[in-house]
């Protein structure tokens, strides 16, 4: 409702001291007298006599006790239609709470809105009913009303669309027959469907009033799909219904959270579904890991893209060059067509193998399909057989040069008989083939079986024990048209009749591209579940999507998600939207279908009143600043005033007076702005910061912490200067709130639960500055970690798991006993501090083959993140005359030593990387290892 209300109403008791205050100022000193200089008058008047003071005129009391009201008034926090609801009836008090994906951007408004109605009934005594429409359950049974405040305050929104209809049979079923007095529905304003049945639920009920809550926003948009064409990504983007043209920006961002591409999509008047598309090479289309709607954060304006919204770079190759004037009949015409919507195609350079072979592999394409060729020179062989075992797919199809070749070629799935089976042949049917249902462990199952495609001619395959797993497509006799086999990371593919229409139908129908789409989506890294073949893969929770449109690694009560090759998934409760797999291959699942649509939930019903109101501050206007502004006003009025009766103003000399009016007007309106900004460190500062490499520690506002840190980074400085060749700067606390943080290879983080939490803007300062190349080392200084232990946690190690919550980081692993940290600089096993009790954690570096007398894992780049529990700082601490300030636990000569080499490992490896790994430094790591 409209009208007047105060953030902080019991101010206003401040009022009562009015009365006092008027009193106090009735009286003032009593205005001078002027005396003319005459001395004889002037000694006169050196008798004391009795004076008493004047009372201030009134209208000067009446001025100063409205300005102290101006004041207690806008300390109150005075607000203008401040959207207020009242509880009415005497029935439990239901709040029906929307917190999908939609409900994110104003989710602190609709728990300010729920946690006014709860206060309203706590105040009568009223018990509450609070269900959530995109939770798994609810307990929607009355409760008191503090327990509501605790459940409203434990709650959150989720990246998943409502279900209302559960959710109010939920509510039926608690309230156990019970006639609520209010029910209140805080809605995102979306409707599951064009004809949401919410209200009418609700009306059932029969509660004594029904309030309509939502917010006014109507801008809301979402990412429904997108596609990697040839030229460009082409994006599609729905809204609510609105009458109004608009226009929104898109972003795409690689995997690091980087901005490589942006784009616009803008909606016509009365349309609700757009497209726009971003026009960027495809390789640099290859990088895009997501897109987003840069105006809105949600789960909806987020379009996760994973492998296979990759376009593949295909390499074609034939055994005949073909004739121009007849492309109908060359090998690779109908490949062509079928490939060219969503993927790149590279054609041999020349018709000689051993060049035009190792020419496709130097271009790295995802697959290479060759069309009738028999015989491979050996090197060339070898090199192809290389490329397949690293992840490549060979996709073969069968003609007459390869129904002459050897029939033991590597290069084939199966082994296959001489010469080709012909309609009419010694090795003939009396018809020609129908295609037959695909087996259950083929890419092509779901595919509808189609009906006109017929096979003339073939080239078999022997018979053998796992010919039949071997198949993915056979025809109605038995025979296989399509067999595959694994071979290393890669796969090989044979279609047993030509790529032509010379020995089927095939080609030229609808069903090979659909075929080809599939194997070349196959092309891709495997998930990591399940056989490539296989029409269902069972993948894990990689990370996750927030209703934020944040992904994180917290996959907490999210289950294996069922992908399926011929159907879509969607999301559940049980899978949320995010990305299911491991890092080395996974599938996005997305919260919006392209199918979807955005309803807006209007508030009918069916015989029972319902109230329309927005969220409680919503549309409200604060008073506070021009009262501030009325009582800064009647305060300078006071002071001229004052100054007036004092006489230091004489009007008789208007110039100076206007002068002096005006520099106080300018002071007071201007003296913000005049403040110096020293928010920022100088350039001088900075620049001191770039002469030489400096260590750097996280100031955390706790004194002794701040001390400890800035004399383990000394200790470690000073151990660096004597033992290595790097001379650092002196130590430098950073404000990572504000300060430059690019400057710094690696900074140590004391993590302190009693210190300030760091704001969001802090923390994402961090997270830049780990995504563009930063490291830094958070110490718990508690040996323990919050990563594979079992058991409780240290505060420490919660305040860590609470910043790391907002940071993107990678999967974490403890140092493993071959990595470039334990040879950097020493030789080293373990990586104690202070303590020893602790791994040192540290970003996991995918599986690699390496040689077996390898001493240092390789990898590419630094990790962002060390994590340890072990103080480092406390153990290099020293003071001015070089002394340890704290003793090692436990006490060990040896184990300070240890920790200033794990210092220097640290800090080697930060800046100089995996250098250390390279192959010329192994005989000299095998003598010191002595093997």
């Amino acid at each position: 409702m409209s009208g007047l209300a105060f953030t902080s109403p019991f101010l206003l008791l401040a009022l009562l001291a009015l009365p006092v205050i008027w009193w106090l100022l009735r009286i003032t000193p009593p205005r001078p007298e002027r005396e003319i200089f005459p001395p004889l008058k002037i000694l006169a008047g050196v008798i004391k006599r009795e004076e008493s003071p004047a009372s201030s005129p009134w209208w000067l009391t009446l001025l100063r006790i409205i300005l102290a009201a101006l004041v207690i008034i806008a300390l109150a926090g005075p607000l203008l239609n401040p959207q207020t609801s009242e509880v009415a009836g005497d029935g439990p008090l239901v709040i029906v709470m929307d917190n999908g994906w939609a409900s994110a951007p104003d989710w602190p408004a609709r728990v300010a809105t729920a946690e006014a109605l709860i206060n309203q009934a706590q105040e009568r005594d009223i018990a509450v009913s609070l269900v959530f429409t995109a939770e798994t359950r609810n307990d929607a049974a009355p409760m008191r009303a503090d327990q509501a405040l605790d459940r409203l305050a434990a709650a959150k929104p989720r990246p998943l669309k409502t279900d209302r209809d559960r959710t109010m049979e939920t509510l039926a079923t608690g309230l156990d027959g019970q006639r609520p007095g209010t029910v209140a529905f805080i809605t995102d304003g979306l409707a599951a469907t064009q004809n949401d049945n919410t209200l009418q639920a609700i009306g059932a009920l029969k509660p004594a009033d029904v309030k309509f809550i939502r917010s006014n926003r109507q801008d809301l948009a979402v990412l429904a799909n997108a596609t990697n064409s040839t030229d460009s990504m082409k994006v599609t983007a729905k809204r609510l219904d609105t009458n109004l043209a608009s226009t929104i920006g898109i972003s795409a961002r690689d995997n690091l959270g980087r901005i490589i591409a942006t784009s616009t999509v803008t909606f016509p008047a009365g349309q609700t579904e757009a497209s726009g598309e971003i026009l960027s090479p495809f390789e640099l289309r290859n990088e895009f890991a997501r897109l987003e709607i840069d105006s809105d954060q949600t789960a909806g304006a987020v379009r996760l893209l994973d492998d296979s919204f990759k376009r593949r770079r295909i390499g074609l190759l034939s055994g005949e060059s073909g004739d121009k004037s007849q492309p109908l009949l060359s090998p690779l015409y109908y490949i062509e067509r079928a490939l060219l919507p969503f993927a790149n195609l590279s054609h041999a350079s020349s018709t000689d193998l051993s060049i035009a072979i190792p020419a496709l592999i130097a271009e790295k394409p995802s697959a290479i399909i060759m069309a009738d060729i028999g015989r491979i020179p050996t090197e060339t062989e070898k090199q192809l057989t290389d490329w397949i075992n690293q992840g490549g797919t060979l996709i073969r199809f069968a003609g007459p040069r390869l129904a002459t070749a050897a029939s033991d070629d590597p290069l084939i799935p199966v082994r296959l008989r001489k010469g080709e089976r012909a309609l009419g042949g010694a090795l003939s049917w009396s018809t020609p083939q129908p295609l037959a249902a695909y087996p259950e462990n083929s890419p092509f199952a779901g595919l509808q079986q189609p009906d006109g495609i017929l096979v003339q001619r073939q080239v078999l395959a022997e018979p053998s024990p796992e010919l039949a797993s071997q198949s993915w497509a056979n025809l109605a006799d038995g025979t296989p048209l399509v067999t595959a086999r694994k071979q290393g990371a890669g796969r090989i593919v044979l279609f047993h009749v030509s790529a032509e229409a010379s020995w089927s139908n095939l080609p030229i129908s609808g069903h090979f591209v659909e075929m080809l789409r599939r194997l070349v989506q196959l092309s891709r890294a495997s998930s990591g579940n399940g056989d490539v073949g296989s029409t269902v893969s069972i993948l894990p929770p990689y990370r996750l999507l927030t209703a934020q449109g944040t992904l994180t690694p917290q996959t907490d009560g999210a289950k294996p998600l069922s992908v399926s090759i011929d159907k879509p998934a969607v999301t559940t409760q049980d899978n949320p939207p995010g990305l299911y797999g491991n890092e080395d291959g996974f599938t996005a699942l997305n919260l919006i279908n392209p199918d979807d649509q955005l309803f807006v939930l209007y508030p009918y019903s069916s015989g029972f009143p319902v109230s329309q109101s927005g969220f409680i501050g919503e549309q409200a206007t604060s008073l506070k600043p021009p009262v501030l502004l009325a009582g800064f006003l009647l305060l300078l009025a006071d002071t001229l005033i004052v100054l007036w009766l004092g006489g230091k103003l004489q009007w008789k000399r208007p110039g100076s007076q206007l002068a002096a009016l005006a520099l106080l007007v300018l002071v007071g309106l201007h003296a913000s702005p005049a403040e110096a900004d020293d928010s920022r460190p100088g350039d001088n500062v900075l620049l001191s910061r770039l002469d030489t490499t400096h260590l750097a520690f996280v100031i955390t506002g706790e004194s002794e912490v701040d001390q400890i840190s800035e004399r383990g980074m000394a200790g470690l400085s000073d151990f660096l200067f004597y033992r290595t060749t790097l001379e650092p700067g002196d130590p430098v606390g950073v404000d990572i709130s504000k300060d430059e943080l690019a400057v710094f290879p690696i900074i140590y983080w004391p993590v302190s639960a009693t210190a300030p939490m760091p704001s969001s803007a802090a923390i994402s300062r961090i997270d830049a500055y780990m995504r563009s190349g930063g490291t830094v080392l958070f110490d718990t200084r508690d040996q323990f970690s919050s990563f594979g232990i079992d058991g409780g946690t240290t505060a420490n190690t919660q305040r860590m798991q609470q910043i790391l919550a907002s940071i993107d980081i990678p999967p974490l692993e403890p140092v493993p006993s071959d990595h470039v940290l334990t040879k950097s600089f020493y030789l080293l096993k373990s990586f104690p501090g202070r303590y020893n009790g602790s791994p040192l954690w540290i970003e996991a570096q995918p599986t690699k083959t390496e040689p077996e007398n390898r001493p240092a894992r390789s990898g590419d780049g630094v990790s962002p993140i060390i994590i340890t529990g072990n103080d480092f700082a406390g153990a290099w601490a020293i003071d001015k005359l070089g002394t340890p300030l704290l003793p090692t636990v436990p006490t060990d000569p040896n184990q300070r030593e240890y920790a200033y080499r794990a210092g220097v490992n640290i800090m080697m490896y930060m800046l100089t990387g995996n250098y250390k790994a390279d192959q010329v430094h192994v005989p000299a790591l095998l003598e010191r290892l002595g093997q």
